[in-house]
């Protein structure tokens, strides 16, 4: 039961403190609401439970191994969370009609994919909780994540979801997406340099 509670613990606080998705998450609920927002959580979900899985299987020997796959990984992440920051800056919204984007179930697997946050979650999670060839905890540890992994990017989404009622002009709903456009276009930019 205290690994559960570690492995849950671990998975809470690299799902829920500020990266890339969840800045996403947030401008999301913001713009749409939590309900709209469900794919993009559900992608982002899956896709860093399937990068999580995969991880497992292969080892981390491939990423080590294969060390220029890392600096790949992180040259193509950081230019779609780019890519993805400008589309959120650039958004015009209205507030009978916004027109931001609306974070696709795809969008949220590709981002997870092409996250370096990702990827060191997942290195560093599978080192401390699955020894070896350890198949049975490589499962328990993917389900305890997947389970967490929602509820912290559904949180971001949520208090997206809250912010709208507290937004009653569309120039501050615009000046909002400007931020967490400049938050995803910095992220990406840290992301290059670290």
């Amino acid at each position: 039961m205290t690994h559960l509670f570690a492995m849950a613990t671990f998975a809470f606080v690299l799902s829920a403190t500020p990266g890339p998705v969840n800045v996403l998450a947030l401008a999301s609920g913001l713009n749409h609401g939590l309900f709209r927002s469900l794919p993009f959580v559900f992608g982002a979900t899956a896709g860093f439970t399937a990068l999580l899985y995969m991880i497992g299987l292969l080892g981390a020997e491939l990423v080590e191994g294969v060390p220029v796959l890392m600096q790949v990984m992180k040259v193509l992440g950081t230019a779609y969370i780019l890519y993805m920051g400008v589309k959120l800056f650039r958004a015009k919204t209205e507030l009978t009609q916004c027109e931001a984007i609306t974070p696709r179930f795809y969008q949220g697997v590709i981002l997870q994919w092409m996250n370096p946050k990702a990827w060191i979650a997942c290195l560093s999670g599978i080192a401390a909780f699955v020894s070896g060839a350890d198949g049975h905890m490589l499962i328990v540890f993917c389900t305890v994540y997947f389970a967490v992994c929602f509820v912290g990017i559904a949180l971001w989404a949520g208090l997206g979801r809250w912010g709208q009622k507290v937004i009653k002009q569309a120039s501050h709903l615009d000046l909002l997406n400007k931020i967490m456009g400049l938050t995803l276009i910095g992220l990406a930019g840290y992301l290059l340099f670290i």
